[in-house]
């Protein structure tokens, strides 16, 4: 599941939404990005899409991608599986798991997404305040629930149009609780074998000085040497743990620094300079193969703020 597209509109309740609009020349690809404040204190972003052609390239998300697919038959890469999900299924990419997606057939597919992290999940299975439970985890990422997907559908809805925010939350907790309690695995990912957590040591400490180094980053050969690994098993163990090689997961850290600079209203030109692409061509590249959306279309969904409700 992925994000985004380019243009710009503004919602019926503008202190509530900002979003981004975008088709391609022929209207193959039509997207809807919405941000909504006050839900649980933090914004929530959600996505509608009609997608054609595009495929998107491996990314990950900081937060779990909660989607229903409505219309057509989409295919993803997915912890080394291609999978595929047809109208009604509901789709679950955990945070940090590297994924694609894209249409499986020529008449492409349509979803709607939303983007909870960590502790929205956690808050919405959560009777008494106190510590949000551990990361709940979903063994199979496509789930037939038909009367989840119509749930998921109608939640989407109601937070989209912000007409009725109490029933826009409501709805929306209510679907998260009901995915964790009917299709959460009962415990925490299994615990990799040694020659997994050694891979993820190695990755982890490629993707740190990726990210130390991010203007400008080692070379592919430096790495390897300081790991004393020669450049094909550097390769090998990051694409392993991390789903993408080092330039790619660099590219894409990239777009989620940049998104963050656009978030507190730079200009996309400052935030390509700053997070170390070449220049705004570049950073728009790979912000529509990461996130589907340009970063100066991003930046008008969200630069006027949005007014937040009290956290409930």
């Amino acid at each position: 599941m992925t994000r985004i597209a380019g243009g710009s509109g503004t919602s019926s309740r503008p202190d509530r939404h900002r979003r981004a609009r975008s088709g391609d020349a022929a209207g193959v690809d039509r997207t809807l990005w919405t941000r909504v404040g006050g839900i649980q204190g933090a914004p929530l972003d959600l996505l509608t899409a009609r997608i054609g052609r595009r495929h998107y390239a491996p990314h990950t998300h900081d937060e779990y991608a909660i989607g229903v697919t409505v219309d057509g038959l989409e295919t993803m890469l997915y912890r080394g599986e291609r999978i595929y999900s047809a109208a009604g299924s509901v789709v679950v990419v955990e945070l940090g798991e590297a994924h694609t997606g894209g249409p499986a057939r020529p008449e492409g597919f349509a979803y709607l997404c939303l983007y909870p992290g960590a502790e929205l999940l956690g808050a919405a299975t959560t009777a008494e305040p106190g510590p949000v439970p551990v990361e709940p985890h979903f063994a199979d990422p496509i789930i037939d629930d038909p009367r989840l997907g119509e749930a998921l559908r109608l939640a989407h809805r109601a937070l989209r149009l912000g007409e009725d925010p109490l029933e826009g939350e409501s709805r929306l907790l209510g679907v998260l609780g009901a995915l964790v309690q009917r299709h959460a695995a009962s415990g925490p990912k299994a615990v990799p074998g040694h020659r997994r957590a050694e891979a993820g040591r190695i990755a982890r400490k490629v993707a740190t000085r990726l990210s130390d180094e991010l203007v400008a980053p080692p070379t592919l050969a430096e790495v390897a040497a300081d790991l004393e690994l020669s450049r094909y098993q550097l390769l090998r163990v990051f694409r392993d743990a991390m789903g993408m090689p080092p330039y790619a997961w660099l590219a894409q850290h990239r777009v989620a620094r940049a998104r963050a600079l656009l978030d507190v209203g730079l200009r996309p030109a400052e935030a390509a300079t700053l997070v170390g692409f070449a220049d705004q061509a570049h950073l728009t590249r790979w912000f529509r193969r990461v996130l589907g959306v340009t970063p100066g279309a991003y930046r008008n969904s969200v630069q006027d703020g949005m007014t937040r409700r009290p956290a409930s």
